[in-house]
């Protein structure tokens, strides 16, 4: 049976589980705050981050009970974006699922009901910024915005922009270095405010190559979308001995252009590297569980030498394997 709440309810209850300053990730910062996900909604929990006035990072690791319908009113928002490595929710706007991002401006958020799945784990990096902050990067010396970004600060009484989109390998890397953040303290702040900062600059760069009419992709049909999902099924199934490319797509009934186009479109990636970042993901939790040495686990993922291995790690996490190692180790 769906859970009915309003956000307003929602945030009383997570303050009920707000986390002593003692069991934070970084104790030593008052602006990083840890919440225990209600149990009435599920478990797991949700983390607020204050970077700066004007600027915060939001990460949310949980599984949901069932599913969740949140009743919210007529509001006024800031700029918003937020990114789903799993789970998902949809709304009579917008709707989005594991790998996938939206995108809003700041203005008039109609009363909306939106319902958050719980067949799989929650797992979110999503942030908010101040109209403010957009306009101290692009505005000229009159405050104004360039036109093409205009659309992204409406009056409280226009609709906002909204985008969704499924997020490009830039992105995805840039949302796991920000989960994986080896930092504390002061060294964290600048470290994350510049992840996010370099996730605003691809969406501001996206927005004006619309605008110019530079991105002119087609939309993929449904039916293409079930089948590009269903190629990712198999190559998961098969990460040992993996299927060419021209068999995978014989497989799920594409030609091979169709399916490297479509994969991209859903997974912002190749096929191949969609592959090599499942098995780096596989490393990591390797590496964090501390029962192999760095040599075997880099075998056991398909690389011949220890070499290739790291420097795709740490292009993909931020860190060298041995780096986020001993990172594990001192945080036990």
């Amino acid at each position: 049976m769906p859970i009915s709440i309003t956000s307003q309810v929602f945030d009383q209850l997570l303050n009920q589980g707000k986390v002593e300053s003692s069991q934070h990730p970084d104790p030593d910062d008052q602006l990083d705050v840890m919440y225990n996900y209600p149990k009435l909604l599920g478990q797991g929990f949700w983390r607020q981050i204050r970077l700066r006035d004007g600027l915060d990072l939001c990460i949310g690791d949980l599984s949901l009970s069932d599913r969740i319908i949140f009743e919210d009113p007529q509001t006024e928002t800031s700029l918003h974006y937020h990114f789903h490595f799993s789970g998902g929710h949809t709304d009579q706007y917008t709707s989005i699922s594991g790998g996938q991002y939206i995108f809003h401006g700041s203005g008039l958020t109609p009363q909306i009901r939106s319902e958050t799945y719980h067949e799989q784990p929650f797992l979110e990096v999503e942030f908010t910024f101040e109209p403010e902050l957009l306009l101290s990067f692009a505005g000229n010396s009159e405050g104004q915005l360039p036109k093409e970004l205009q659309h992204l600060i409406r009056p409280d009484d226009q609709l906002k922009y909204h985008r969704c989109g499924t997020a490009t390998l830039p992105m995805q890397r840039i949302a796991q270095q920000i989960l994986h953040c080896p930092y504390r303290g002061i060294a964290k702040r600048m470290y994350l405010e510049g992840k996010v900062l370099e996730l605003m600059g691809i969406l501001i760069e996206q927005e004006v190559e619309i605008r110019d009419g530079k991105s002119n992709s087609q939309p993929l049909q449904a039916d293409v979308v079930d089948r590009i999902h269903h190629a990712r099924e198999i190559i998961l199934q098969r990460l040992d001995n993996p299927l060419s490319l021209n068999e995978l797509a014989r497989r799920v009934g594409l030609n091979e252009c169709t399916l490297k186009r479509g994969f991209r479109s859903c997974f912002g990636t190749t096929v191949f590297g969609y592959l090599r970042r499942h098995k780096l993901e596989q490393a990591r939790q390797l590496l964090e569980a501390g029962e192999m040495k760095i040599t075997d686990i880099a075998q056991a993922i398909g690389y011949n030498s220890r070499s290739p291995f790291a420097a795709a790690f740490r292009k993909q996490f931020g860190l060298n394997p041995k780096e986020y190692q001993k990172l594990q180790k001192n945080s036990v």
